[in-house]
């Protein structure tokens, strides 16, 4: 039997995307938090530029709080999530595999899942990679892994303007509560071809800054 291609199995579902649209943008999130601000700080969208978000990951609820700052509704791009293969088992694998994100070995990454990940880039998608890996509580340094430098270096072969945005987001309470606050702040946009030259650790380095820098920002502004 002929394989249907990849992104037949991972296409978004309109119907199932925009019910997630509405109930976690209009209804959960405006119900849980008291207070929501997002933080451009005169960052602009590069245009016709592939884009990769590269958020901290402070708690579970980052996913949602950043498809409200960035996605369909303020980009016209939907958020494609890179998340852990046990992310996608069972019926929440399910629903994460209609809703656009895609599964990958952070230990040993398939050769079918980086192709995939950059014929999104090359498609133009947003992709969405949490450097760290993994949820990293506050207090404890960033440690960032390779994977986006090497995935993002791979696909300025295909694609000619890529830019990583690190981004911060920041909650009024360490775990976050009922009616507390969020904010979610943009750095400034990293055009990756002008950093091939970097090592893995230069450039590592380099994004931490960016990212600390954001959420340092969006620290002060929910009071901590």
């Amino acid at each position: 039997m002929k394989k249907k291609p990849a992104d037949i199995w991972y296409k978004i579902n309109p119907i199932l995307g925009f019910i997630a649209m509405v109930v976690t943008q209009d209804i959960v999130l405006r119900f849980f938090f008291s207070k929501k601000k997002i933080i451009y700080s005169g960052f602009s969208i590069p245009q016709n530029s592939s884009i990769i978000l590269a958020p901290t990951h402070r708690s579970r609820w980052d996913g949602l709080v950043l498809t409200m700052a960035m996605g369909r509704r303020i980009t016209n791009k939907d958020c494609r999530f890179m998340v852990t293969k046990s992310e996608m088992s069972g019926l929440q694998g399910w629903f994460l595999k209609r809703l656009g994100c895609f599964s990958i070995n952070q230990l040993s990454p398939s050769l079918s899942a980086l192709r995939y990940a950059i014929g999104l880039i090359e498609k133009g998608e947003q992709l969405v990679v949490f450097p760290e890996g993994k949820i990293n509580k506050y207090g404890k340094k960033l440690v960032l892994k390779e994977g986006l430098f090497r995935l993002s270096r791979l696909a300025t072969r295909k694609t000619d303007s890529i830019f990583i945005i690190p981004i911060g987001i920041a909650y009024s309470k360490v775990s976050p509560k009922f009616r507390s606050e969020f904010c979610l702040s943009l750095g400034q946009p990293i055009e990756i071809n002008n950093y091939l030259n970097f090592s893995i650790n230069e450039f590592n380095k380099f994004l931490y800054e960016g990212m600390i820098k954001a959420e340092e920002i969006a620290l002060k502004n929910v009071g901590r």
